[in-house]
Parts: C-alpha cells; structure tokens; sequence
C-alpha cells in the first residue's frame, strides 16, 4: 500500500487543529506491550519517517509563504512524531530519522517525496496548501492500512489518535484554500465519499495538537 500511495503521489505532484499541546497520554503510556510482527515494525518505522516528512514539507511551505497555518500544522506533525517515537523506544526499533535534518530522509522515496512537494508548493500559496491537503490524505490511508495490519492496543491508540490529527489537518488545509483562493479542493487519493464524510464534520478532539489555528 505505501508504495503505490507514494508513486501516486509523485506521478500527481509531477502534473500538477490546533491547541495546547497533547502529550503521550497515561493510557498509551501504561498498555501492555505485545511481540510485534514484521509489518507492525516496518509500519512504525515508516509512519514516523511520513510523519516527519509532513512537518519538513509544513516548516518550508511556512518560510516560502508565512501562513502560521503551516507552522501550527507542522507544530502538531512534531508530536505525531514524537508519539510514534515512543513506540520505536519500547520496542528497540531503530528511529530513521536520527541525525537527519529538515528535508532529509533515510528512505530513498520519501526523500524523492519531500523534493517534489516543496518544488509543487513553491509554485502558489493554492498549490502549497493542496500539497498540504494531499499529504494528509495519503497519510490517512497509510494510517488505515497500518491500522489493519496491527493487533496491539498501544499502536492502535497511537495510529488511532494520529488518523483523527490528520483529519483535522486535512479540514484545515482545505477550508483554508477556500477561504484564501475561493478554490474548492478536490480529494486526490481518498474517495469522494470519505473525503466528504471527513470535511463535512466538526474538528475532533483526541489527536497529538500544538499551537493554534
């Protein structure tokens, strides 16, 4: 599933909420660890590099354009990353994002990801904002898909909490590209019925948040 999200993406890019911070619960911080398959590992490891490659792609997209949009988003991305972190911790996995600074990625298509996102952003403040909606579309499939793959409570809790922070970036990034642009989006990777049922509802509470909207 990752890979063909991520080829999606670079084939799409090529031819084209916020409040105080939520800290690692007590409940992810108390359930009981459990053996983790090859998937659950791989997905951890990879879910906290995606995570990553969302805040750099937020943290450029803010210094090209001053939207706090992107730097609150890309604040909240810090904790996904963080909560993902903790996992790699408990099970002694390695984090792929040690030693490496914005924009630089262990895995070879992430990097080629990011690359292309911040070129696509750069290009309008419509566009850095539709590469903002697209990421948390596609992470929230690879949110689901992961979600699918694992039977451990304290991953569950995590991914869980992180698709709902996704939702709320994605309600985010487009209302925002209305109001600025008067363009309404149009969902690259998730059906039209999900995207719909996701932005047609209020912003829900739960997900990892810093700064503001």
């Amino acid at each position: 599933m990752k890979n063909i999200l991520i080829s999606g993406l670079l084939i799409a890019m090529a031819g084209m909420m916020f409040g105080a911070v939520t800290p690692v619960s007590a409940e992810e911080s108390t359930v009981t660890e459990s053996v983790l398959s090859t998937s659950e590992a791989d997905g951890l490891i990879f879910m906290r590099e995606e995570e990553k490659l969302a805040h750099d792609v937020y943290v450029t997209l803010n210094a090209q354009w001053g939207l706090p949009l992107f730097q609150n988003i890309a604040n909240s991305e810090a904790t996904h990353m963080d909560a993902i972190g903790v996992l790699l911790n408990r099970y002694g996995l390695a984090d792929p994002t040690a030693g490496n600074g914005v924009g630089e990625f262990t895995n070879p298509d992430l990097q080629e990801l990011y690359d292309l996102l911040v070129a696509q952003g750069g290009r309008s403040l419509a566009d850095a904002l539709k590469v903002g909606a697209a990421i948390e579309e596609i992470d929230i499939l690879d949110l689901q898909n992961r979600l699918a793959q694992t039977s451990s409570a304290d991953i569950k809790l995590v991914y869980g909490n992180l698709m709902r922070g996704s939702e709320n970036h994605l309600r985010a990034f487009t209302s925002t590209l209305q109001r600025q642009t008067g363009e309404t989006y149009v969902p690259q990777y998730l059906d039209e019925t999900s995207y719909n049922a996701i932005v047609s509802t209020a912003a829900q509470s739960g997900g990892y948040r810093r700064g503001r909207r």
